[in-house]
């Protein structure tokens, strides 16, 4: 894999400065650019592992935190005592999503496609996008912009019910897909059912976005703790599915390299 480095970044946004972490290769060369959402636990060390992870395969990846005007620096982990994250973490992972509003999260993503078009070794032209839970319900609402050329939603949560305080639904955006999406559902998810995976797929196939939809015999957050297998010593959240993330990731892949 390709030597990296990793640093704080703030990105601009009307007066807002949105933290954010950003991962790029070493060496100097233009790059294409991946923005990676995250679940209701902010920028936690398991988005920063998958955002150094994409990295490493050859790209400039920055994970924006998506609470930055109701809970500036938050950001839980799962641990061993908890066995995943502990009820206090997804009680204010719950609060703070509840309170997060439709256009101020598109204002965020739109504010970070610009931060990224400022920096020398990005190629403005393809940017990428790819979120988790919560982050693939943004990743869905980032893929109706025309910058973003490729996304990847693991098992976005409301894309077919809500919009956060809109009237009008995510998926009813659909048609303003313009590059490729990939989506990657669990058949035994609890949060996110079949009828809405099937929903999802009825109406990019309607609108005739270029996508690919996997579905794998797994539950909600099955990529999450994806790093477990390449380090042993990493807790593993209870919701990992050791044959789904990995087989997802190479799709994840396939995506990037052949759409941005």
């Amino acid at each position: 894999m390709i030597e990296i480095h990793t640093k704080k970044v703030k990105i601009p946004n009307n007066g807002l400065e949105i933290d954010a972490y950003l991962a790029q290769p070493k060496h100097q060369a233009i790059f294409d650019a991946v923005i990676v959402f995250p679940e209701i636990f902010g920028v936690n060390s398991n988005i920063r592992d998958i955002t150094e992870l994409i990295a490493k395969q050859g790209y400039i990846a920055i994970a924006p935190a998506m609470y930055q005007r109701i809970a500036p620096g938050f950001a839980a982990d799962f641990s061993p005592e908890d066995i995943g994250y502990s009820p206090e973490a997804y009680r204010l992972g719950l609060q703070y999503y509840q309170q997060l509003k439709y256009q101020e999260i598109f204002s965020d993503i739109q504010a970070t496609i610009a931060y990224l078009q400022t920096l020398p070794n990005v190629k403005d032209d393809a940017i990428g996008a790819i979120g988790f839970c919560f982050g693939g319900h943004v990743a869905y609402m980032a893929a109706t912009l025309p910058d973003i050329k490729a996304t990847a939603s693991f098992y976005g949560g409301g894309i077919t019910t809500s919009s956060y305080g809109e009237d009008t639904p995510t998926i009813n955006r659909t048609s303003k897909i313009q590059g490729t999406i990939y989506l990657f559902f669990g058949t035994r998810d609890a949060l996110v059912s079949p009828a809405e995976s099937e929903q999802i797929e009825a109406e990019l196939k309607k609108h005739h976005i270029k996508h690919r939809v996997f579905r794998y015999d797994a539950g909600h957050g099955f990529f999450a703790g994806f790093f477990v297998d390449q380090y042993p010593f990493l807790v593993q959240h209870p919701s990992y599915n050791p044959k789904a993330a990995p087989d997802a990731w190479q799709h994840v892949l396939e995506l990037l390299q052949n759409h941005l």
